[in-house]
């Protein structure tokens, strides 16, 4: 049997989804059947129609009871945000949720109610809510300017039949002429979802394709944009959802869910940001990474043996290379038996990951869920023991193939089995000091069904209050990384977790980092991973990447030096390749896969394509840590604001119309504007810069926004353009994150007038930037046609080893005739191009350039 690569699906293209309309065989609508007759199934339409009466319970809620049989509650979150709750035929669920965080007290939120003539009218100074008496239909106002935001375009609706109970929840809205989407996670659709239909079940997407949906995890909030005001709109259901962005050009925008309740927050900007911000706050935030996993990561299925890994590290320092962390796959483990190691490829492997970390390199490996059946496993055996695995309602445990040919899994929606996974992470954590986790392969997937993961009716415990699989899927993966992430808490509460998963929920940013799957080395992938990684930014996960260089076949060296260029500028910086494996491949293939790496490695590494590549590849691996302090930086906004770190033009200017319509180009933290090449022989590229006036990063020519403009490209780096007035903090090249003791920090400053850029640096590690243990310092900048002041302000009580400043000021309009830092003359260095270099005390408060 020759072994072949796995090939790539068909390309499909989304069809404009709705609501299933079928059961059991053909349903009938209630109101036709006949006492006398018997069908496949009997269909019910439900809806609130007209109001019964409303009732207000306590500070934030009113209950609105329908004359039918569905009723809505609204609760009042803050001016800006509401949420608005239909139940069908049953109470409001008391069930706790995996997406929003349990705030320390509920707000009390000032609003009116008012009652006149065919509505109620909830106010809260941000916003007007009516609600029709005829059939309890919406429309949402700014309260000040009175537009309307939000209106139904039909009433809500519901439909369940005898056979297989609720079928979907409803909720349509008008879509309005130049209304524009945005978010909804990783979908790979253009940025703006009008005239797409997409669902949210998290799926096994392997080598997925431009127009594949759904993908790996369900993110269900979306921007709307219109005239300029911006709201946001999260779907608050773990059962599989439904998109139609006016995808029939009706001019209706609506979203289903197969279950549960209809439950949906609105969440006014009227700024892009803004609504960020508040999603943010009540999805939760990520925690505040350790520095080493912001450097550059290698992987690939597999790195094995030992003496495999120990040669990857020895070359990456003999190439001067920088890296971080190597990752090894399931080959690690002894039969694909999480947890465990084989001991032929890995007989010491405490040493090896200490021996390692001397070199600078952090170790991560990769856990899945599925747990081999064997009973002299130990993990399988307490794992029985403790009656944690899923079951099937017959109370048969559920098994199906992944790696093994057998597994069972953790149901990790019960409190209990969360606290038993944790204690697995105990030895290789805290003992053999692997220093991250790699969560795969959790949508939940199982191989050799069309399915491709559990059977709708596997049951979980779901914090006491019991689900099916339909509910419990979209938050399985989610619920794994949070008790990965528990586990590593427990075991070394003095680190900061490293775990990165596949699939996951809004929400699960508060546990993981993501990369967006098993995609494809190929030009248009590398355009899909620009949109996706923007996209998941802007829905919560701003810790995100891709596979560099892709996963599946092998990259040309032009390709993958492109894509790492791109993603120093995404926060997760790994490349990952397949190498010769087979996706599905079962045990028996194993030496297949061992003889075909022996004929032919398909190395994916920074140096594999040889000269020029591995040069160009270098510079750009180096850019990423002579950038860390910066990205360090807006990863600390995003761990404190909930900013995201990659943003598509339109939140930097959401009136700019031109910029609402651009994807390739996105800002990086505040200041930055990257121009990715995604074709291949690129010798120019048009840009288009936002309004305002930008420098190239690299020789500071100056432009003019609001236009596009021609830029000449280099194999070496992408085009990045810095907003006039930022400064711009540097470190030296390192080759891994701690390994130099820095005592000068670089500044970058490019003449102009801005409020705020920022550093900030701590430990890199650890919790002591909670009690203070931090430094941040805000520059503010003022240009002038006499000269130039960067004004510094400081805060926190970390002191960092570096002493001094190194700065550059690039884009002077004159020549400089003096340079004075808090008043005392200062001598600087004058470099062609009138750029001016200077090394300044780390205290100083004011340092200003007269021409």
């Amino acid at each position: 049997m020759q072994l072949q690569m796995a090939k790539k699906k068909k390309e499909k293209k989304i069809v404009a989804a709705s609501p299933r309309l079928e059961g059991t065989g053909i349903a009938v609508p209630n109101e036709a059947t006949e006492a006398t007759s018997r069908y496949p199934d009997v269909y019910f339409m439900h809806k609130t129609g007209a109001m019964a009466d409303w009732e207000r319970l306590g500070d934030r809620r009113i209950l609105f009871r329908g004359a039918q049989d569905a009723s809505l509650l609204v609760e009042v979150y803050s001016p800006e945000v509401i949420r608005f709750r239909y139940a069908v035929s049953a109470p409001f669920s008391q069930e706790p949720s995996y997406a929003l965080i349990e705030p320390d007290q509920e707000e009390r939120v000032l609003f009116e109610i008012k009652e006149a003539g065919n509505f109620i009218t909830i106010s809260t100074g941000k916003l007007k809510c009516k609600i029709a008496k005829i059939d309890l239909q919406l429309q949402i106002y700014d309260a000040e300017s009175g537009q309307l935001l939000l209106e139904e375009a039909v009433p809500f609706s519901a439909r369940s039949t005898i056979m297989n109970g609720l079928e979907y929840l409803k909720v349509s809205l008008r879509a309005r002429t130049g209304e524009k989407y945005l978010g909804l996670g990783d979908k790979t659709c253009p940025m703006d979802l009008r005239g797409h239909a997409l669902q949210n079940w998290n799926t096994d997407s392997f080598g997925y394709q431009k127009d594949t949906d759904p993908l790996y995890r369900s993110i269900p909030f979306y921007y709307s944009l219109y005239k300029g005001k911006a709201y946001g709109l999260f779907l608050h259901s773990s059962w599989k959802t439904h998109f139609d962005f006016d995808a029939t050009g009706a001019g209706v925008t609506a979203f289903w869910t197969e279950g549960g309740e209809m439950d949906y927050f609105f969440i006014y900007g009227p700024e892009l940001t803004a609504v960020n911000r508040r999603y943010m706050d009540l999805t939760g935030k990520p925690e505040l990474a350790p520095l080493w996993a912001l450097g550059f990561h290698q992987c690939r299925w597999s790195y094995y043996p030992e003496s495999r890994v120990r040669e990857l590290a020895a070359e990456f320092r003999e190439r001067s290379i920088p890296c971080d962390a190597v990752y090894l796959d399931i080959d690690y483990m002894d039969g694909y038996r999480c947890f465990t190691w084989n001991k032929d490829y890995f007989p010491d492997p405490k040493k090896l990951i200490a021996d390692l970390k001397k070199d600078g390199f952090q170790t991560v490996v990769m856990i899945d869920p599925g747990i081999r059946v064997d009973p002299d496993y130990e993990v399988y055996k307490s794992g029985t023991e403790q009656d944690v695995f899923c079951r099937r309602p017959s109370g048969e445990v559920m098994t199906g193939p992944v790696w093994p040919s057998k597994c069972v899994f953790p149901d990790y929606t019960d409190p209990r089995v969360r606290a038993w996974w944790a204690d697995q992470y105990e030895e290789m954590y805290a003992d053999q000091e692997v220093s991250g986790f790699w969560n795969d392969m959790n949508e939940p997937a199982v191989f050799k069904v069309n399915h491709l993961t559990f059977p709708d009716h596997v049951l979980h415990h779901y914090e006491g209050f019991g689900a099916d699989h339909r509910k419990a899927h979209n938050i399985y993966g989610q619920q794994m990384s949070r008790a990965t992430y528990e586990g590593l808490k427990k075991h070394q509460p003095e680190k900061r977790p490293f775990v990165l998963t596949r699939a996951t929920f809004s929400g699960g940013q508060r546990y993981a980092a993501l990369w967006t799957g098993d995609n494809i080395a190929s030009w248009e992938h590398l355009r899909l991973a620009n949109i996706q990684c923007q996209r998941l930014s802007i829905s919560g996960f701003s810790f995100v990447g891709t596979d560099i260089g892709g996963f599946v076949d092998v990259p040309a060296g032009e390709l993958l030096v492109r894509w790492l260029q791109l993603a120093v500028f995404h926060p997760v910086f790994r490349i990952h390749s397949m190498g010769n494996n087979v996706d599905g491949a079962s045990e028996a293939e194993a030496e297949m896969v061992q003889e075909a790496e022996r004929l032919n490695r398909l190395d994916q590494e920074p140096w594999a394509f040889g000269d020029p590549f591995t040069d160009q590849a270098r510079t750009a691996i180096e850019f990423r840590y002579i950038l860390l302090p910066y990205i360090y930086t807006y990863f600390q906004r995003a761990s404190t604001l909930g900013d995201p770190m990659l943003k598509p033009l339109s939140f930097f200017d959401q009136t700019d119309q031109e910029a609402l319509k651009r994807e390739s180009e996105f800002i990086f933290g505040d200041h930055l504007l990257v121009c990715p090449i995604l074709k291949p022989g690129t010798k120019t590229i048009t840009t288009y810069l936002p309004k305002g006036e930008w420098y190239d990063f690299h020789r500071a020519t100056p432009f003019i926004g609001g236009q596009k403009v021609r830029l000449r490209t280099r194999p070496d780096r992408l085009p990045v353009l810095v907003r006039a007035g930022s400064v711009i903090p540097t470190y030296p090249v390192q080759q891994y994150t701690d390994e130099l003791e820095i005592h000068h920090v670089g500044l970058r400053a490019y003449f102009g007038s801005l409020d705020e850029s920022l550093w900030y640096v701590d430990a890199g590690e650890g919790y002591d930037y909670r009690e203070g243990g931090y430094r941040l310092a805000s520059f503010s900048t003022v240009a002038t046609e006499k000269g130039f002041l960067i004004r510094q302000e400081v805060t926190g009580d970390f002191q960092p080893t570096a002493t001094a400043y190194r700065i550059k000021l690039f884009g002077m309009p004159f020549d400089a005739l003096s340079l004075k830092v808090d008043g005392a003359e200062t001598h600087f260095s004058q470099l062609p191009l009138k750029v001016l270099v200077v090394e300044i005390p780390l205290d100083f408060g004011e340092m200003e350039v007269l021409f």
